[in-house]
């Protein structure tokens, strides 16, 4: 329990009409979670205004309304703060009720929009590694040391997240690896942290359903650098073209990591292949089981990433190759008859063609690369003809199927999809509305020594349809459908 004016520090506030000596059990910005001794800050948000739901949540007991506009009648008995930005106010607010736990740990930001979910996993293992208790956010699974509490966003919203990492305080976590995602940037999800360092990954064509153009995208991630303090540090991969603009008013300390072009860490891969990558990262050569040209920028960056944090080299290097891949990144397997299955949560242009170049850089020679890919529902729809294209000119066959459909129609999402695919490619190309079809078709069109790639979904053991979730694990299926082809 806090007073209302100690959890308004800071909070942009342009006028308050009442009593700010009131205790405060809850912070809400849902109307239906609005009780006695709750504070409810009206949200403008992208499917509704909560400005329009102050009278409910006052009719169920909220004596507190934060809020950009005061409505026309006033309530007796009720506090109104008026705050120039409601969403901004809402993280500085749940901040200072869970005692700014941001400050009380090293909190670092990764974004970007490939990469993020490999780079926070891959510190949080790492750091595991070294004895700790690191926390992580991502888009899997929230960590606090090894206990598991489910994910329900990129980034969860502002009261859920300081209630986190509040309890990560609690039980003894120093660190905490966080996915930060462009829509939490913008919705303002992040407000009130206080980051160690932010990561950036790189940058394409990805969420413009919701930012509506590239601009706007590029803006929101920007945001989250132009806001680091002094006493952190920016890590941005400089092989992106977007990557200086990204730290071009930035107040923290700037550090470069690349392939390509000189940079304050470096690496050099010697060899690629399908059982992992063997680099040289700052003069010294290590072996890792990720796989992959991207994967060694992910290293690079967790790397690099350890060294800021004052991390010993030589123990960094030991223990980064020994660490395993996340679940649902470039997921390799080989059946009894010799058939390579991997399965990859590529649900974006570019990470889609980084998988297939990988498998193009790295395969023999004569085996056919076998795709299965759909796109999700409720997505942004202009990247399927694009990633269509990309899996028929990067494969020998095609299936195209479902992902998660959520409230579209399969059919029509695979029909978007097919638009992108070129008149003389058509016939590698075969529709399968049912996933777990489309997977057994491909696995028994294979011959040994083919590559079969299951990319979309990765890391999402259900399918969403019209509301419901059904079981469906890629990795599962493509395992259960090799060993009956085998």
């Amino acid at each position: 329990m806090k007073l209302l004016k100690d959890i308004l520090y800071k909070a942009g506030i342009e006028e308050v009409i009442g009593n700010t000596h009131l205790a405060v059990e809850t912070i809400c910005f849902d109307s239906r979670l609005a009780e006695k001794m709750s504070a409810f800050v009206a949200i403008r948000g992208t499917q509704t205004d909560g400005h329009l739901f102050i009278d409910k949540a006052i009719a169920q007991g909220s004596k507190i309304i934060v809020c950009e506009e005061l409505p026309s009648e006033l309530v007796e008995g009720v506090t109104y703060v008026q705050v120039k930005d409601s969403a901004k106010a809402l993280g500085l607010m749940a901040s200072n009720y869970y005692d700014n736990p941001s400050e009380k740990l090293k909190l670092v930001g990764v974004t970007g929009t490939n990469g993020k979910t490999t780079v926070t996993t891959l510190l949080h293992r790492l750091y595991r590694s070294f004895g700790n208790k690191p926390g992580l956010i991502s888009t899997v699974v929230n960590l606090i040391g090894t206990k598991e509490i489910p994910a329900t966003h990129t980034t969860p919203d502002p009261v859920q997240l300081n209630r986190l990492l509040q309890q990560m305080v609690e039980e003894g976590c120093k660190y905490c690896f966080m996915e930060v995602s462009s829509h939490a940037i913008h919705q303002r999800r992040i407000a009130g942290l206080k980051f160690a360092g932010g990561i950036f990954t790189n940058i394409t064509h990805d969420h413009l359903d919701y930012h509506k153009t590239f601009d706007n995208y590029i803006a929101a991630k920007k945001q989250f650098f132009d806001e680091l303090p002094a006493d952190a540090f920016s890590l941005v991969n400089v092989d992106d073209i977007h990557g200086e603009i990204m730290v071009q008013n930035t107040k923290s300390k700037v550090y470069h990591y690349a392939l390509r072009t000189g940079a304050d860490f470096k690496a050099k891969i010697l060899e690629n292949h399908f059982q992992g990558l063997n680099i040289i990262l700052d003069d010294r050569e290590i072996w890792s089981k990720l796989i992959g040209k991207f994967n060694a920028y992910n290293l690079l960056a967790t790397y690099a990433t350890a060294l800021l944090l004052r991390e010993e080299k030589m123990e960094v290097l030991t223990m980064l190759s020994n660490l395993n891949p996340p679940a649902g990144r470039f997921q390799y397997i080989r059946s009894e008859s010799g058939i390579i299955g991997i399965v990859d949560y590529a649900h974006t242009p570019d990470a889609l063609k980084n998988v297939l170049s990988t498998i193009q850089e790295i395969r023999g020679g004569n085996e056919r690369v076998i795709t299965v890919i759909g796109c999700g529902g409720d997505r942004d729809k202009s990247k399927r003809p694009e990633m269509a294209k990309i899996a028929a000119d990067l494969s020998d066959r095609v299936m195209l199927t479902s992902d998660n459909p959520r409230s579209e129609e399969p059919e029509a999402i695979i029909r978007d999809m097919q638009a992108g695919i070129e008149i003389t490619q058509q016939k590698k190309s075969l529709a399968i509305t049912d996933r777990k079809e489309a997977i057994k078709a491909a696995a028994s069109m294979a011959d040994p020594g083919d590559i079969i790639l299951v990319a979309g979904k990765g890391h999402e053991t259900y399918q969403e349809i019209k509301g419901e979730r059904f079981d469906f694990d890629d990795m599962k299926i493509l395992i259960e459908m090799l060993n009956l082809v085998s």
